[in-house]
């Protein structure tokens, strides 16, 4: 993993998915602008009390998918990140601050949606369509 990638996943304005499952294998999908990589293996975020929460309360594993319109399917750019949820916060230091942040980005009634704040560990990094190139040429 690379500086290449935290500059990628972090860029604003952007939206990514965040896809979960719960212990049945029900599926969910919700748009999020405020996840941030903090350094090559962790992504933090703040979730507020729905069911992304609920189904990672069940089951850790997620998968967060950021992509780029190009002016042909082919030219889209995009990264799929792997992941499972290390730590969930729901008071203290860690909710605090992450709160402190958002506040910053989507101002106080942003702030005020964060049930908990969350860290996910990567572990595997694709590409949004693999087409036999690896991640780093998905997102230059």
């Amino acid at each position: 993993m690379s500086a290449k990638l935290m500059e990628y996943f972090n860029k604003q304005p952007r939206l990514g998915c965040l896809s979960t499952a719960n212990k049945e294998g029900k599926i969910n999908v919700a748009y999020f602008g405020s996840p941030r990589m903090i350094d090559e293996k962790t992504i933090t975020m703040g979730l507020g009390k729905n069911r992304t929460f609920a189904y990672l309360q069940e089951n850790p594993y997620a998968v967060f998918m950021i992509m780029e319109p190009g002016k042909a399917l082919s030219e889209w750019k995009g990264v799929r990140v792997y992941v499972k949820m290390a730590d969930c916060q729901t008071s203290g230091s860690k909710l605090d601050d992450m709160k402190a942040q958002i506040t910053k980005v989507a101002g106080e009634a942003g702030a005020k949606m964060v049930y908990a704040a969350v860290s996910f560990e990567i572990y595997e990094i694709k590409p949004l369509a693999d087409f036999g190139q690896g991640w780093e040429k998905a997102i230059s």
